[in-house]
């Protein structure tokens, strides 16, 4: 699903990275020189900016919600319909991301946070 980058070809600039482009739903709740953490809330029915994640991560979702993920103007994936059972909170890794943005096709937020391990 993720539009994965190696860190070797990065070459988007700091005015995409989420927090700068897609403020409304990404949040810093902590950082220091080796992580950081990230609040990521997307309402229901809105589309974030296009932004990025520089840092590989780790994405702890506690309320799980159906999304369309976009590249651009390419629709890469859309959750299934229904989801399957929620567990108590899932997890998952991502390397770097380039330019994507999420949408939030369901009635209710989704609510995650992003562990990004620095370089």
């Amino acid at each position: 699903m993720t539009h994965a980058v190696s860190p070797e070809d990065w070459r988007w600039g700091d005015e995409l990275d989420a927090v700068v482009a897609a403020p409304n739903s990404h949040r810093v709740v902590f950082e220091n020189e080796k992580v950081r953490v990230l609040e990521v809330s997307v309402p229901p029915g809105t589309r974030e900016p296009e932004h990025t994640h520089r840092w590989p991560s780790v994405m702890v979702t506690d309320t799980r919600a159906r999304i369309r993920y976009w590249i651009g103007d390419r629709l890469s994936f859309e959750s299934p319909d229904p989801l399957p059972p929620p567990g108590d909170l899932t997890g998952s890794w991502s390397g770097p991301e380039g330019p994507h943005s999420v949408e939030n096709i369901d009635t209710f937020a989704s609510h995650a946070l992003r562990i990004e391990f620095k370089d």
